[in-house]
């Protein structure tokens, strides 16, 4: 009986993980003392610690290797390793504590996840799923000073616990149901502007499919439901704040199938 029910467990284990990359509960994950304040629907924009961070070089990085829609071209990107490696360790050399704003916290905690992402899909190319890769949001390879991290834990202990649900929109994993691949880097100057736009697009793309009557959404809603839903707002009052199209407040909800093959530019 006890085999059976270990098997049981396992075998339920593996459909959580296999349905989404919340594969544990945020407190599954390390976050290694990184610092994740509250944001409280409001980032703190004023720039104060003394490091400089320069986002120039994965800017840079974007802009060439992914297209408006998010399709990234790997095959050329790993031509490009050198300057990858470069900006990730600059990356990685950084340490967050309590005197940087919001704002600087949430671009480098966005940049780090985007481009370690790039660089676990560069290290293993070329694959058809970030799920084909073992461990990739449980191995603990992002680096951060003399710590490393997991994208796991990166994303549910730190990012998710500041209370900011656009960031949801921002991080991507490589897939093609994901949030895309923005062509720019987040910066602590124009995060806000970033986050609004990344969500603003993410709602009204064809990742979600809303009438006035009815909507499916993208899978991501509901993994992380909660993170969208708080001080009594659901889930169509989130989402019409950004949709185009207004949908009433007794609108059926579902939720579509998501599509981890990998996000590549044919």
């Amino acid at each position: 009986m006890k085999k059976l029910i270990l098997i049981f467990a396992l075998l339920i284990c593996g459909v959580f993980a296999f349905a989404s990359c919340n594969l544990i509960s945020s407190a599954g994950f390390n976050s290694k003392g990184l610092p994740n304040p509250d944001v409280n629907d409001e980032i703190r924009a004023e720039m104060g610690s003394e490091v400089q961070l320069d986002h120039g070089a994965w800017n840079s990085l974007l802009q060439k290797y992914v297209a408006e829609n998010g399709l990234v071209n790997y095959k050329a990107f790993k031509k490009d390793r050198e300057k990858l490696d470069e900006y990730l360790k600059m990356l990685s050399d950084q340490v967050p504590d309590d005197s940087w704003s919001d704002a600087e916290l949430l671009a480098y905690y966005i940049n780090l996840y985007n481009a370690y992402t790039v660089d676990l899909i560069l290290r293993n190319y070329p694959v058809k799923s970030i799920k084909d890769i073992d461990g990739p949001w449980t191995n603990e390879f992002v680096r951060v000073g003399d710590a490393n991290i997991s994208l796991g834990a990166l994303e549910n202990s730190i990012l998710r616990k500041m209370n900011e649900p656009r960031i949801h929109f921002a991080i991507n994993c490589a897939s093609i149901s994901c949030p895309k691949l923005m062509d720019e880097a987040y910066t602590a100057e124009k995060i806000e502007e970033q986050l609004e736009k990344a969500t603003r697009e993410f709602i009204n793309s064809d990742k979600n499919e809303i009438t006035a009557n009815s909507v499916k959404l993208s899978s991501i809603f509901d993994w992380y439901k909660g993170d969208f839903t708080e001080d009594g707002m659901t889930l169509i009052d989130y989402v019409n704040q950004y949709s185009d199209t207004r949908i009433n407040s007794g609108a059926s909800i579902s939720f579509k199938e998501y599509d981890w093959n990998l996000n590549e530019a044919k």
